[in-house]
């Protein structure tokens, strides 16, 4: 199987691809069109902020190559961000526009933020994604912005407030937590993903 994970200099890049060599995958980083386009599954992990990640996309003239994937896309955490059409993070940006929803600070003045450590993910629906995986079990997330409650949300975690934890439109999958950080029910994650 041909893996990519998109080269976005996102400092998380090399623990994405050690949790996939663990499940006994080879798996490439790479920015270049035509591994990506002749690849089986399309990884985009991201931690830092969007601002910096959607520089990289469009420097790298990735913005559109990543918009016509056809194969199983997964976004990580700012990769999942990504995937939205905007976010109110650095003033506001504009994002891939795949999933049409906005990305809203976690508004809830009793939390702090960032919005740090183990959290549970409630899914109803069944979902490729969430094979093998026990509802509420508890992954590991860091983040300050989320995607609402919408109609491609296929998994929901609560900080003060319900947000996506984990969303599908088509062939991109996203989720919020970081699968690579979040022990077996992470690795299973991923293993459903590459299963997919």
């Amino acid at each position: 199987m041909k893996i990519v994970i998109l080269n976005t200099g996102c400092s998380n890049l090399l623990s994405v691809k050690l949790a996939i060599h663990r499940l006994g995958y080879d798996v490439k980083i790479s920015c270049d069109k035509k591994q990506i386009y002749n690849s089986d599954k399309v990884i985009f992990p991201g931690v830092g902020s969007i601002a910096s990640v959607m520089y990289q996309l469009n420097r790298k003239f990735l913005f559109n190559v990543i918009k016509k994937i056809q194969q199983p896309f997964l976004g990580i955490c700012l990769g999942m961000q990504a995937l939205s059409m905007f976010s109110e993070e650095s003033g506001g940006v504009n994002a891939l526009n795949i999933i049409p929803e906005n990305v809203l600070l976690l508004k809830d003045n009793r939390l702090v933020l960032p919005h740090s450590g183990w959290n549970k993910v409630n899914f109803s629906i069944d979902n490729p994604l969430f094979k093998n995986i026990t509802n509420g079990d508890y992954f590991y997330f860091l983040h300050s912005y989320a995607m609402p409650l919408n109609d491609y949300t296929i998994a929901s975690s609560v900080y003060g407030i319900n947000f996506s934890s984990a969303i599908q439109k088509d062939n991109f999958f996203g989720v919020q937590f970081h699968p690579e950080k979040s022990g077996i029910a992470g690795q299973k994650i991923l293993k459903n993903f590459l299963c997919i």
